[in-house]
């Protein structure tokens, strides 16, 4: 058995279906953009079986987008969950067939709210096509099960169907990448909108030293930092050097290398600093990158220490 064939032949069925159902688009999936926009209250999905596997990532989605929507299985809303639903909402409910009976029970009470409904059904003249104020056909030439039962290419069409809605929706709105970080805080998206600088910086038990602190001494204050690198500071808290282990495995290949020597010595001066603990984490992470340092250090215009940002804390906080 040729599982590669099967496997190919399985997509371009789907994928013929979406193309097919492309050119089929008219003016009533214009009106159902017009219906959710004009929504006051939440778009609500509902669906059951594979369908309502379906509805559940098309609500996750209109709510990731600035649509605010939820989930509501037919048989939750009969028991109670019905409340949910009121006339300034919208409702887009699935059934392939148009006649799934969990589905059909609940048409009636939606009604009755005198909420908008759009169905997304093959059968415009099925119980869901008759309640629904507007039908988006998922209509579909060949399932790409091989019995023909089993829901793939109608799946696969509903679910670009709710894609294209909230694409629509996203553009009516002129939804932006960073309204989108907004309800992604904690993605990477997020991070990188949102995550400043003065958030992951650290700021407290730094390792500072003077400008006349030995070597020896300034190695000790090393280790204790944990930052692989001392700060060297003048008594206004100015910064005027880092020392870092390079530096020093480098001073060791001098013959005059001496423990007792002051810091400053074997430092590097003038090292690269940011004034502003407000720009992002990203941005930042840009600078070490082409400055190719592990240690950024925040100060104020006086070049007084802040705080430090290196390089392992951005990549332990998924900053990209």
């Amino acid at each position: 058995m040729n599982y590669k064939e099967i496997a190919q032949e399985t997509l371009k069925i789907e994928a013929q279906t979406l193309l097919d159902s492309a050119d089929k688009i008219d003016d009533v999936f214009d009106k159902a953009v017009e219906i959710i926009l004009t929504c006051k209250g939440k778009l609500i999905v509902t669906g059951v079986g594979k369908s309502g596997l379906i509805g559940a990532k098309m609500a996750a989605t209109f709510a990731s987008t600035g649509t605010p929507s939820f989930f509501l299985h037919p048989t939750e809303a009969l028991h109670g969950d019905l409340g949910m639903i009121s006339h300034s909402d919208v409702v887009i409910a699935i059934s392939y067939s148009g006649e799934s009976e969990e589905l059909s029970s609940i048409l009636p009470h939606i009604k009755r709210f005198n909420t908008p409904l759009i169905g997304m059904t093959r059968d415009k003249n099925s119980t869901l096509g008759k309640y629904s104020d507007l039908v988006i056909d998922v209509i579909v030439n060949k399932e790409a099960c091989p019995l023909g039962i089993a829901p793939t290419s109608s799946t696969t069409l509903t679910l670009a169907l709710g894609d294209a809605l909230a694409v629509c929706l996203m553009r009516a709105k002129n939804f932006k990448k960073s309204d989108f970080a907004s309800f992604h805080p904690g993605g990477a998206l997020g991070k990188q909108l949102f995550v400043k600088v003065k958030d992951l910086m650290r700021v407290k038990e730094l390792p500072i030293v003077k400008a006349d602190t030995k070597v020896k001494d300034a190695i000790f204050k090393i280790s204790e930092g944990r930052l692989g690198t001392v700060l060297v500071t003048d008594e206004q808290n100015r910064l005027l050097a880092l020392m870092s282990d390079g530096d020093i495995r480098r001073a060791l290949m001098s013959e005059d290398f001496s423990l007792e020597e002051s810091v400053l010595k074997y430092a590097t001066k003038n090292p690269k600093t940011i004034e502003d603990e407000n720009i992002l984490a990203s941005e930042a992470l840009v600078i070490i990158e082409e400055m190719k340092i592990q240690l950024l250090v925040v100060t104020d215009k006086h070049r007084r220490v802040l705080g430090v940002l290196h390089i392992h804390t951005l990549i332990e906080k998924g900053i990209s």
